[in-house]
Parts: C-alpha cells; sequence; structure tokens
C-alpha cells in the first residue's frame, strides 16, 4: 500500500500588515493598562467610590481599525488607570516602521480617534462573582472568576518541529520574523513595513518530508527590480538564513517573490486592518481546529484568549510526555461559571496510550478554571504587546508559559506511561 501523500500551506504576516497593526495597538494598550493598574495598586489608590486598585480589577476589550491616515480605538475597558491612548497608538505605529508619509503612513500626522466606554455591568458580574459563588459558593477563591464568555478554545502540538509546532506555520513565522528583521538593521533598505509570507510542506503518511514552495509579498520602494534584486536579496537574507538555523533543505522548494510584480503601496494605504482578523496566523495556521475568538486586545479573564493558551500548555505537555506524537485540545466555557463544560482529547491515532488515560491524566495534572488557568500562567502581566506578531504559540520566550513543559513529567506519571 502507498503512504498518503499531500501538501499543507501555511501563512503568517509582518508586523507591518494592517491587520496584524491593530493586533499590536490593542494589545499595547492592555499591557499599558494592566502596568498602571499594579503601579496604582502598589500605591494604594482607592477611588472615591472607595474601590481599591487592583490588576484583577482590570476588564479590557479593545479594538483597533485602521486605514489611509486613521487610527480608531473602541471597546470598552475598566480600570482606575488613566493611559494617554494616543501616544501608545502613536508609539506603536513608530516602532513598527511606518515613520514617513511616503511608507503609506506616518506615525506623526495620522489621525488617531478613541471611542471607549466601559464593560457592561451585565457581563462584568459573571466574571466578578461567578454561577459557583452565585450557587453554592464552597470557600475555592478560584471559582471566583467566572468565564469572560462562552465559547470553545482549541490547543495543538505535534513533534513536526523543536517547538512542537506544526512545520508550516513554523517556517512562516520565522521566515516574517527575518524579513522584518532585515529590513529594520537597512541590511536591504529598500523594504518597508507590510509583508506576508507562506510556505507548503509535503507530507508522506502524515509526517513531513520536505519543503515544497516558499512565498514572500514584500512592500518595498518604488522601482525595485524584483527578479534581478529583490529575489536573489531575500533568498540569501531572508530564506537561506532561516532554513539553515532550522537544518533544512529548501533549494529544490519553488521560490514566489511578490508574484504580481510591485508592492508600493502597502499598510493601512493598500488596505484596511482590523484588530482580530488573522486568528489563523496566530495559531496553527490551519494545522487544527480554531473556536472562532480572537485574542488581541483581551485581558486574561476572556476565555477567548486564556484558555486557548491553556489548551495549548496542555497539549505541548501531552506531546512532550510521549502520549502522543500530535494531540488537540478542546475546552468549552460558559459565560459566568468557572468549571469548563467540556474537556476533549484528539489524538489522531498516535497516541501511546489509551486516550481515557490520558484524559485521567490531564484531569489530575491540570487545573482548566479561569482563575486557575491566570493563576499558573501567570497571565495578569503585560506581556500581550509581544504575542501579537509572529504568533502566539511555539516561541522561546519566556513570558510565553504556555509554551512550558513543566507538567509533562507529571503527566507521564499520572498516565502510568512509566509503569
Amino acid at each position: 500500500m502507498t503512504d498518503r501523500e499531500f501538501y499543507f500551506t501555511s501563512e503568517s504576516v509582518t508586523e507591518g500588515h494592517p491587520d496584524k497593526m491593530c493586533d499590536q495597538i490593542s494589545d499595547a494598550i492592555l499591557d499599558a493598562i494592566v502596568a498602571r493598574e499594579a503601579e496604582l495598586a502598589a500605591e494604594g489608590f482607592v477611588s472615591p467610590s472607595g474601590v481599591a486598585a487592583d490588576p484583577d480589577y482590570v476588564r479590557v476589550a479593545c479594538e483597533t481599525l485602521v486605514t489611509t491616515g486613521l487610527v480608531v480605538v473602541s471597546g470598552e475597558i475598566r480600570t482606575h488607570a488613566y493611559v494617554d491612548i494616543p501616544s501608545v497608538v502613536r508609539e506603536v505605529v513608530e516602532e513598527i516602521g511606518y515613520t514617513r508619509a511616503k511608507y503609506g503612513f506616518d506615525f506623526e500626522t495620522c489621525g488617531v480617534v478613541t471611542t471607549i466606554h466601559e464593560q457592561s455591568p451585565d457581563i462584568a458580574q459573571g466574571v466578578d462573582e461567578s454561577f459557583e459563588v452565585q450557587h453554592g459558593f464552597d470557600g475555592d477563591p478560584i471559582d471566583l472568576v467566572g468565564a469572560g464568555d462562552q465559547g470553545m478554545m482549541f490547543g495543538y502540538a505535534c513533534t513536526e518541529t523543536t517547538q512542537l509546532m506544526p512545520m508550516p506555520i513554523y517556517l512562516a513565522h520565522r521566515l516574517a520574523e527575518r524579513l522584518t528583521a532585515v529590513r529594520k538593521a537597512n541590511v536591504l533598505e529598500y523594504l518597508r513595513p507590510d509583508g506576508k509570507t507562506q510556505v507548503t510542506v509535503k507530507y508522506v503518511d502524515g509526517k513531513p518530508v520536505g519543503v515544497e514552495k516558499i512565498l514572500i509579498s514584500t512592500q518595498h520602494a518604488d522601482g525595485v527590480d524584483i527578479e534581478g534584486l529583490l529575489k536573489p536579496d531575500l533568498i540569501e537574507h531572508v530564506i537561506k538564513p532561516v532554513f539553515d538555523l532550522e537544518g533544512l533543505e529548501y533549494s529544490s522548494a519553488e521560490v514566489f517573490i511578490n508574484p504580481t510584480g510591485r508592492f508600493v503601496i502597502g499598510g493601512p494605504m493598500g488596505d484596511t486592518g482590523l484588530t482580530g482578523r488573522k486568528i489563523i496566523v496566530d495559531t496553527y495556521g490551519g494545522m487544527g481546529r480554531h473556536g472562532g475568538g480572537a485574542f488581541s486586545g483581551k485581558d486574561c479573564t476572556k476565555v477567548d484568549r486564556s484558555a486557548t493558551y491553556a489548551a495549548r500548555w496542555v497539549a505541548k505537555n501531552v506531546v512532550a510526555a510521549g502520549l502522543a506524537e500530535r494531540c488537540e485540545i478542546q475546552l468549552a466555557y460558559a459565560i459566568g461559571v468557572s468549571h469548563p463544560l467540556s474537556v476533549f482529547v484528539e489524538t489522531f491515532g498516535t497516541e501511546t496510550i489509551a486516550v481515557g488515560a490520558i484524559e485521567n491524566a490531564i484531569d489530575e495534572v491540570f487545573d482548566l478554571r479561569p482563575g486557575a488557568i491566570i493563576r499558573d500562567l501567570d497571565l495578569r502581566r503585560p506581556i500581550y504587546r509581544k504575542t501579537a506578531a509572529y504568533g502566539h504559540f511555539g516561541r522561546a520566550d519566556k513570558d510565553f508559559t504556555w509554551e512550558r513543559t513543566d507538567r509533562a513529567e507529571a503527566l507521564a506519571e499520572a498516565a502510568g506511561l512509566n509503569d
């Protein structure tokens, strides 16, 4: 019987892509609020209504839109802190690299409109005082925090890369990161902030065996020769370093560079951007399911974000423990309820022990109530802006606590793997 062959493709975008600009702005505002609320709490600040400053008090659901010459920030925010939102916006846009009008956007001259109001008390009440508290609270403080919304969240991990990520999205992210690094270091002075990458990987019998196609589309200065200059430069300074570092062969891959032939107009001038419109880029590149909720601009009580991080944490530890080569976790929550409604484990036939034993081990080792997730992953910190470009998963950064494999040994023991 011949092994099944198939091709799988994933894309990434640079931090100058208009949707990613919005994600970074929303998360920078979240970080500023979380940081300032913590400062006020340390100072012992109490509002005129008698409410003390406390990072637990913060609720942020911040959305951003960018278009030609304009940034619009809206959403629902609850905090004691004052944050100069226009200044945060301009700082993010400047750091991304939109510093001249000729690039299609300028941090100094763009308009910034803010329209912020407080979170609905109908939503806040279920998060501040969970269903469990209202119906027979047993005294566990973790039950005080109800889920910030209903919905289902997915986490995924596999053995295809050292970071236990699918190979197509992992490589696409690394190419996008490198493209930005080359631009910011002025290695290729004609590059501009907007860009996209895409990688197609060949699989045989479910395992990656080679990279088939590489696509990079990058904004550039007018007059650049695509075939004579841009393509060889990107192969030399972007593609080769990434693949060499990963120890992968790319010479047989078909390479596409700016296939339309011109990409001078980019960023918000080329396309309107919105927060939360790159959810597949943010996760696993389409390898594995997605619950539909975006991350950026949401504080950690929103399970769209925190529970998706937790699901990745669980899945990664299952794979790291040797319980499966591929693992997908689904979590489901009801708004205002602390305990998850369901936990589902899929190992795609790669499990090394019975799936039921893996499920029991997860239940023993992980507490998936929102309050426990926030505690165990230390999520009440200003760490979110850097998650908003190049993927929320598969990154070797100490602040990405959901990437730790710190419970792999406990999982293996609970599952009886070494018995």
